[in-house]
This record gives C-alpha cells, sequence and structure tokens, in this order.
C-alpha cells in the first residue's frame, strides 16, 4: 500500500517502508545532481534521511517515518539523476523496518 508524507511517497510490503520523491517533488526541486546519504541506521520522523542538490535546490530530505534503514539506494550516489526517473525500482532513496504502523496508516492515501 502507497500513502504519502508531504511530499515522499511510502510504500509498504511485507513490513519494508520504501521511501521515494513524489513527482510534485521531482517537478519543484528539479534535476538532481548530488545524493548525500546520512549515516544514521536508526532515524526519527523528521530528520533528514539525504541531501540533494538539485537544479532549483539543495534540500535536506526528512523522514517521514520513525524506523531502522535496511537499505539505501547507493546507485544515487553515482546516477543522482535516477532520482527523476519515473521508475520505482530507480528513484527510491532508502527503506525502512521497525516502523510504528499506526504512523504509516496516519499518513494520506496515495
Amino acid at each position: 500500500m502507497k500513502k504519502r508524507g508531504d511530499y515522499l511517497f511510502v510504500d509498504e510490503e511485507n513490513g519494508t517502508y520504501t521511501i521515494s520523491l513524489t513527482p510534485e517533488l521531482q517537478d519543484d526541486i528539479g534535476t538532481v545532481g548530488y545524493v548525500e546519504f546520512k549515516n544514521d541506521d536508526d532515524v526519527v520522523k523528521g530528520d533528514p534521511i539525504a541531501t540533494l542538490e538539485a537544479s532549483k535546490t539543495v534540500l535536506d530530505v526528512p523522514a517521514p517515518l520513525s524506523g531502522k534503514v535496511v537499505a539505501k539506494n547507493t546507485k544515487l550516489e553515482d546516477d543522482p539523476k535516477l532520482l527523476n526517473s519515473a521508475n520505482d525500482n530507480e528513484n527510491w532513496l532508502v527503506k525502512l523496518t521497525d516502523v510504528d504502523e499506526s504512523a504509516f496508516d496516519a499518513l494520506k492515501n496515495a
């Protein structure tokens, strides 16, 4: 099930929550030229999970949920333009586990 947290999509599958940019955010920031992930394995809602440098802005991407980071899309470090892709297999940032299900349920439906 896909939900929205501000301008981020959160897609839940088998207890893993994948965070990606919405098309609106992709349009707002422009072409991404640089991605730097935060080193934290545990994130708290609102804390930055990555910094993006794009054609229109520099943005610290806030975590829409608290949880444990189990995967980072490290391909973005070499090819940050993948964040502007429409392909869900390419444009995700991080994957979380240990998320409070009620916090996920409180997000808006996508």
